[in-house]
């Protein structure tokens, strides 16, 4: 991914999205561009015009850590965003893809035995171990029952932004299809600012590009976010639907690897549904 281009269309686009009234300038008559002016992003950021026009052409390399913390203000930036500027400027540091350290690709990653057990471990709602390439690297049983649409009847470890964006069962398995896909396009966009030199990445995004027109229009966007907690709505094939709470860990030993665990509210429907897709599941390992 082009360096320059990412940090151009980042601040171009968080530039626009900021209102002059959110800051306490005032809005006029005579204003051709949406949002800010880069002038007004300047003085707000107590740099020079021609500095913050440099910033926005892609020239972050040796913006200080003042200078950024400032523009991160300046352009109401949240924590995902201020860390993900952060990310590009790092990127931007000249050292080639082969002085950096070397991540494994996620073609030879599998969940360590130690990991596996304690995924097993858990067993009052489904969970399951994502990559930073948004792949599903391993469950609990009752996490291969829940994602069994996503897995499919080979048991292959699949690709939840590949099932999101191009396979027509996503839309029945998220209700909420259009904010699931927002997620899922806003942390490929984290991981892809904090190695622009990811090839497994760049593959990626460069065949949803080109296959999905609502992944193109996402990722243009340059939204970010992280996951963290929440709750999501799912339509189960087997039991209906589904509201889960939901907590993200990361996995500290093994590099951008998370820990993801849905869990049911007590006495709910959605709790019942959980352990009849618990029974669901035991039936099917017993058969022959």
């Amino acid at each position: 991914m082009d360096n320059k281009a990412e940090v151009r269309e980042f601040l171009t686009t968080r530039r626009a999205r900021v209102a002059p009234e959110q800051v306490g300038l005032p809005a006029g008559t005579n204003r051709r561009v949406p949002g800010l002016r880069r002038a007004e992003v300047a003085m707000l950021a107590d740099v020079s015009v021609e500095y913050y026009a440099k910033l926005e052409r892609g020239q972050i390399a040796g913006a200080s850590a003042a200078v950024l913390e400032s523009l991160s203000r300046a352009l109401l930036l949240d924590e995902t965003e201020r860390m993900h500027l952060l990310d590009l400027a790092r990127a931007a540091d000249g050292i080639p893809t082969s002085g950096r350290p070397r991540r494994r690709s996620s073609a030879t990653v599998s969940a360590r035995p130690g990991l596996q057990r304690t995924l097993d471990a858990i067993t009052g709602g489904p969970a399951f171990v994502r990559d930073r390439h948004q792949n599903l690297v391993a469950t609990n049983a009752l996490g291969a029952a829940f994602y069994s649409p996503v897995i499919g009847a080979g048991g292959r470890a699949p690709n939840l932004a590949r099932f999101q964006f191009l396979d027509p069962a996503a839309r029945d398995f998220y209700p909420d299809w259009e904010l699931f896909a927002q997620m899922c396009v806003g942390i490929m966009r984290v991981e892809a600012g904090r190695d622009p030199h990811d090839r497994t990445m760049q593959d990626l995004v460069g065949e949803l590009t080109t296959r999905s027109e609502t992944f193109a229009r996402l990722w243009s966007a340059h939204d970010v976010r992280t996951h963290g907690t929440g709750t999501k709505r799912f339509h189960h094939p087997v039991v209906g639907e589904l509201t889960l709470a939901y907590e993200e860990l990361a996995v500290t030993a093994e590099d951008g690897m998370a820990l993801l665990v849905y869990t049911a509210e007590p006495g709910s429907p959605s709790a019942e549904r959980l352990q009849m897709l618990a029974s669901w599941s035991l039936s099917e390992a017993a058969r022959p």
